[in-house]
């Protein structure tokens, strides 16, 4: 069919003062649509929370194991208060910053996330976050030696492994400790960085180290002999 020599009219030309603009709290709206549509499929509607019950299905589901790591990092990413429980907000907060609005994208950012928390800015924070999401009652401050030595191989383990296990077999030796406060977790992960393993030699008691510390030291020594 031969050409027409009429041209076609060329569309009308847009201003760019009379296009319509894309508001931007329309696609952040959908984004937190979809994360809390995720978090629905999770959560126990009575409580209007993810439950340990929801957490190990959401853990099958992204092929962790509900003891992993990354589980406590999402958590810490959520910035959550109560162990084995996530609220609207926290979730909200650690998908939004992860760009994961999908099981799917979730899956994905996981080992991001692990790169993220390994490195050094952000691994004190973490290895702190660890000790005070165990700290399941109201004005809680000591963690029982039991928890203590489970969160050190899950937390420290893969770091300082020659340490992590000769601490833990300090604490179920020693009986002048129950508990482990704080100061004495922060300072264990100093003790880490700062002390040559295992010839202590650089090892001060006159500086400020609790006295736990101290008594690990002795303990190690005595070994050592």
């Amino acid at each position: 069919m031969p050409r027409t020599s009429k041209r076609k009219a060329a569309p009308p030309s847009v201003k760019s003062s009379d296009a319509v603009p894309v508001r931007p709290g329309k696609a952040i709206s959908k984004t937190v649509e979809q994360i809390d549509r995720l978090f629905d499929s999770y959560a126990n509607p009575s409580l209007g929370l993810i439950d340990p019950e929801g957490i190990e299905t959401l853990c099958s589901d992204v092929g962790v194991n509900h003891t992993d790591i990354r589980i406590l990092m999402l958590a810490w990413k959520m910035n959550a208060e109560k162990q084995g429980y996530f609220s609207k907000d926290e979730w909200r907060t650690g998908l939004k910053a992860l760009k994961a609005d999908s099981l799917n994208k979730l899956k994905k950012a996981l080992p991001a996330l692990e790169t993220q928390v390994m490195m050094p800015p952000n691994f004190q924070d973490f290895y702190a976050y660890a000790f005070r999401y165990c700290l399941t009652e109201e004005k809680q401050k000591c963690v029982d030696i039991e928890t203590i030595c489970e969160l050190l191989n899950l937390v420290l383990g893969s770091q300082f492994h020659a340490q992590v296990n000769s601490m833990s077999e300090y604490l179920k030796f020693q009986s002048e400790y129950r508990m482990l406060n704080m100061d004495q977790w922060m300072n264990f992960y100093r003790f880490c960085h700062e002390i040559s393993f295992p010839d202590l030699q650089n090892y001060d008691s006159n500086q400020a180290w609790p006295l736990i510390l101290d008594g690990f030291v002795e303990w190690m020594r005595e070994k050592q002999c």
